[in-house]
This record gives C-alpha cells, structure tokens and sequence, in this order.
C-alpha cells in the first residue's frame, strides 16, 4: 500500500529518504498536473524551482520529467532560487503554476513540495484538496518523459529567474535601491545556508552602503542553528555578528528567501509581529500609501490598531498563505502576512518575500535617519505602548482530533490571571483575553508539533499565559 500523502499549510513535507523519496514526489507531480489538466492547462508552462536542500535540484527535475509526461511545459530554474523570485516568475513567464521544491524553515533531514497558482501566491485549500486527492496510490499511474529528450525537444526549458524578478523590484516601483546603496549603512546579512545567499549584496553593491553575509554557502546540515527558521536561537550567531561588525541592523533570511528576520544595532532580536508592524506602520505613514491590512489570527493587533488610525480595514484568516494569499488578491491588499516572518505587499506576487521585506526595512532606516531601536519605539509611540509576544512549540504523539478534543473539554476561565472574554475556533483554538491580547493553540500543518503563542500588553504575564496554554492542551 503506498503511502498517503497529506498537504498541510503550504504543500507537503516529509523526511528525505524515508518517506520524502523520488517515487512519492513523482506522484505528487503526477497530482499537480492531473490538477492542472482537469482546468485545461495542457501545453501550458509550469514553473518548477528548489532550494539548497540535499538533492533538491534532483527531486526538481523528477518533477519537470512528470509534468513534461503529461503534456505540460516546464520553466526549470537554472540554479537554487528564493522562493517569491520563484512566485514572480510565474507572472513574467505567464505560467499556470509553480512546483517548488523546499522544505522552508524544516529541520535539515526534510524536504518539501510547494505548490503555486497562475498568481504566484498559494493555491487555496480548495485547490490543495484537489490535488491532493488526483495524487496516485501506485507509482505505476505516474507519467514520465526522459529529462534529455523533454529537453531536446524544448519541453524542459532552464532559466534565469533572477534577472526579471529585480527589474520588476525597481521598474514596478516596489522599491528606489539608490538612497540604500549611498546611505553608507552597515548591513548584516544572515542568509542561513539557503537561498537568500548572495542576493543583498547583488542589489545593493555600487554605494557607500557595506553588507556583511554569514551562512552564504551550500551546506544542506545548516550548521551552528537547529533549522533555518529567522528565530533564536537560530540567529544568535548572526546576532552576535552584528554587534562585533558594528552593524546597524541584522537581516535574516530563512532556508528559501521567503521569510524574514530583523535583528536591531545592539544584536537584540525583533520579533516577527513587531517587524510586521513596523512595516504596515512604514507602508502607511513613511510610504503613505493606503490599501487592506491582511494578517493571521497569530499574529500581532497592532495592525488593527495601525487600521483604525489609519482607516483602512484589516482581515484576519486562518494561520498560511493558502488564506493570506486569496484575500490579498481578492482586496488588492497594500501588505498581508503571517506569524512566521513571511510578508506581502501591493504590487508584488501574493507570496512571502524575504528580500523585498529586507529592503523596505532598509528603506524605513534611510528615509527616516533612524536606528531599528528608534523606529520600534515610534510604532510602539503609534499605536498606544508595547506589545509583547512568545511561542513555545510542543512535540506530541497520538490522534490530533484527540487533543483537540481535550483543549475543547477544558476551556480556561483564566490564562496567566487575565480573564478569558472569547473563544475563536477559525483555526485552532484561540483565546482572546481582557488586555486586548490573545493565546493561541493549534497544529503545525508542515510538522507533528503543537503551537501555543501568545501576544498581550503584560510583558510578565507572557510566561505564565505560555504555561497555561499548555496545560489547556494536556502537555503539562
């Protein structure tokens, strides 16, 4: 019996070798273009990327085999590329899709299968249910053409997807690099063993600006962190770094580019919900730009407060950007994003870019002459005090539905002495609280982990709520 195979939040992922083998992604390719057929896309092209993973480029070209064995036309990245180049080239090419092979964030043992649609951005749960279920059961049903003659006959065809991906940064407005390139800054740049290597420097050398990488070569064990994921302690070496080079601010990549990490000039980690904040408040008051805010339920109410004072409407979804993704589509949002790191923005794909989000904060320091530490204070001045923000991640065993089933029976009146005053269950279990504030339980949809997260106005109160969630969840 072969092995089913489930998407979660982005796609599906697995560990190499045991069941992340050539066999299961060629029949998840198989799945991708029975979806792709069933919508009239034959003869259509597909854009197929990896990361700098163990065996990535190989798993790639096992995809484009498959999809050229079914009729489709493939775009193959000529070398490792981040993920959002990836999601642009969908749109420069006119492609009906992109299969990207990257485990993300995953520890070094996984790898990862991510789909896209014709936009670039997530396909939606709809779409992912679909494929998934046109997944075949015996490798037997998976269609196959010889990479050297799809090649030949013009059915494989490599490319440069850098080169469009930054034209489109600077002739689409998205971003001005020259004021970067001569501001004389100090860069630090932790592109984490991935994808994001190289890029920081190529866009912004020709200036008095300086950038410092570390982490900026293939080395699919991603020594000195536990997994490429822009979080401690993960960066504390590039923390470390920033303060021993005199840097003015840490940028941090994660394994494919699509997230970003921001560490102060004191080498002091921002977290993920302040950095989203800090680029909403950039967007709206530096930029001046006015549009739809569209976050996850786990991330930061600084962005609703950012949305009253700023009139625009802010949506919240379900945790990934297969809910993100649609609804910036769907309003033409100015910035959307997620917990994680990965951010937005109006006139791009709809997909996570860890370099654009790198540049804007670069952006943010120039035009206002001021340091990360100084710019968190004027947002935290905006929107009314500080917010404070953890996650504790939770490996568990058994039946999902059965722990969801103990959270349900065991609701707290209480979380860290605040009281409980709502309970929303759009995903997961969230628990909004007298502060304004909130603690969230739910399942990792790429790994067998549970998630408690919590933001709220107490800075010491932020331990105790993490400990009560946990106890809601059975774990202690």
């Amino acid at each position: 019996m072969a092995q089913k195979i489930k998407f979660g939040t982005d796609g599906w992922r697995g560990v190499i070798a045991e069941d992340y083998t050539f066999d299961n992604v060629r029949r998840c390719a198989q799945g991708f273009a029975n979806y792709m057929l069933a919508q009239g896309k034959k003869g259509q092209f597909v854009v197929v990327g990896h990361d700098m993973r163990f065996s990535s480029e190989h798993f790639a070209a096992a995809v484009a085999e498959v999809l050229a064995g079914n009729g489709l036309k493939v775009y193959l990245t000529q070398e490792a590329t981040p993920t959002p180049v990836i999601a642009y080239a969908v749109v420069d090419k006119k492609a009906a899709g992109a299969i990207n092979i990257t485990a993300s964030h995953n520890p070094p043992t996984d790898n990862g299968f991510k789909v896209r649609n014709n936009t670039g951005g997530a396909i939606d749960p709809e779409g992912l249910i679909q494929i998934e279920t046109g997944i075949p059961d015996d490798i037997k049903d998976v269609k196959r053409k010889n990479y050297k003659e799809a090649v030949a006959a013009g059915e494989i065809v490599k490319f440069d997807a850098a080169t469009p991906y930054i034209e489109h940064l600077t002739r689409d407005g998205l971003i001005d690099l020259q004021p970067i390139k001569d501001a004389g800054l100090t860069v630090m740049v932790d592109t984490m063993w991935g994808n994001g290597m190289g890029w920081f420097p190529r866009l912004l050398t020709g200036g008095k600006t300086r950038v410092i990488e570390i982490h900026n070569h293939r080395n699919p064990s991603f020594p000195e962190m536990k997994r490429p994921e822009p979080i401690q302690p993960n960066i504390d070496v590039g923390l470390k770094a920033t303060v021993d080079n005199k840097a003015d601010v840490l940028l941090i990549t994660d394994g494919d580019a699509d997230r970003c990490g921001i560490g102060d000039e004191n080498g002091e980690f921002i977290n993920q919900l302040r950095v989203f904040g800090l680029l909403a408040y950039y967007m709206l008051e530096i930029r001046g730009e006015r549009g739809d805010i569209v976050k996850t339920l786990s991330t930061t109410n600084m962005l609703n407060k950012l949305g009253e004072l700023y009139g625009v409407p802010v949506h919240e979804t379900g945790v990934g950007f297969k809910y993100v993704a649609p609804m910036m589509t769907e309003t033409n949002a100015l910035i959307g994003g997620e917990e994680s790191g990965g951010y937005a923005f109006r006139g791009n794909v709809p997909e996570r870019d860890g370099i654009l989000a790198g540049l804007y904060m670069l952006d943010f320091m120039v035009k206002t002459g001021k340091k990360p530490t100084e710019l968190l204070k004027d947002l935290f001045a905006k929107v009314g005090g500080e917010y404070f923000y953890d996650r504790i991640d939770s490996p568990f065993s058994g039946d999902p539905e059965e722990r969801k089933q103990i959270i349900r029976d065991n609701y707290p009146a209480t979380l860290g002495g605040l009281k409980v005053t709502e309970v929303v269950t759009v995903d997961g279990f969230q628990f909004k609280m007298e502060d304004g504030g909130w603690m969230l339980i739910r399942f990792s949809g790429t790994e067998p982990i549970l998630r408690v997260y919590t933001e709220t106005r107490h800075k010491d109160k932020v331990k105790a709520i993490l400990e009560d969630g946990l106890k809601v969840a059975g774990i202690k």
